[in-house]
């Protein structure tokens, strides 16, 4: 899918980032391939309509074998743990859709979601499994309406950062052209 040059392989953690349609969860999957199978695809969106399972259903196609594929909606930093040493690399799919999931239980506060945010950077200093986490950078738009949205962006923008200084590689896809940022 990128055979122009090769893909980076000396890492632990990548953050591959891009807004919507960007190429980012093509370039995370051949990135992620190019490590030997079992591979991980932990996923933390749910099916909650129709158009979200058929959604689901074609990447789990595509993915075709070599890949196992967890739901990790809630439990993110407990899945990719669980994970380590037992698979040839990770794919989280992705960042976005887990901290709105934490934002949007309904017990949640601030506390809670930073706690969850907090759980997941401290595990990245202990991963020994390649690590693949991809994102949608929010943050480049206009300001949102909505308290809550506001939140989340920051909120978001914040986990991005911390995960990114944690990454050994972090690359930005736009256009369907990988831009590395950090990392070779």
């Amino acid at each position: 899918m990128y055979p122009s040059r090769p893909l980076p392989a000396n890492f632990k953690v990548a953050l591959v980032l891009g807004g919507a349609r960007s190429g980012k969860s093509r370039y995370a999957l051949s990135l992620a391939e190019s490590f030997p199978a079992p591979r991980l695809f932990l996923a933390t969106g749910e099916a909650r309509d129709g158009e979200m399972a058929a959604r689901i259903a074609a990447h789990q196609e595509e993915r075709g074998p070599g890949w196992e594929t967890r739901e990790a909606p809630l439990e993110l930093p407990e899945a990719v743990g669980h994970g380590q040493g037992r698979y040839g690399a990770i794919l989280v799919d992705c960042l976005t859709m887990w901290l709105a999931n934490l934002m949007l239980r309904e017990t949640t506060t601030d506390d809670d979601w930073q706690a969850g945010s907090r759980r997941l950077l401290a595990l990245l200093e202990r991963l020994t499994t390649p690590t693949i986490f991809i994102s949608n950078e929010v943050g480049l738009g206009i300001v949102p309406e909505s308290p809550l949205a506001r939140r989340y962006r920051d909120g978001l923008g914040w986990l991005h950062q911390q995960v990114a200084r944690a990454a050994d590689l972090v690359v930005l896809v736009v256009a369907g052209l990988p831009l590395v940022l950090k990392g070779s």
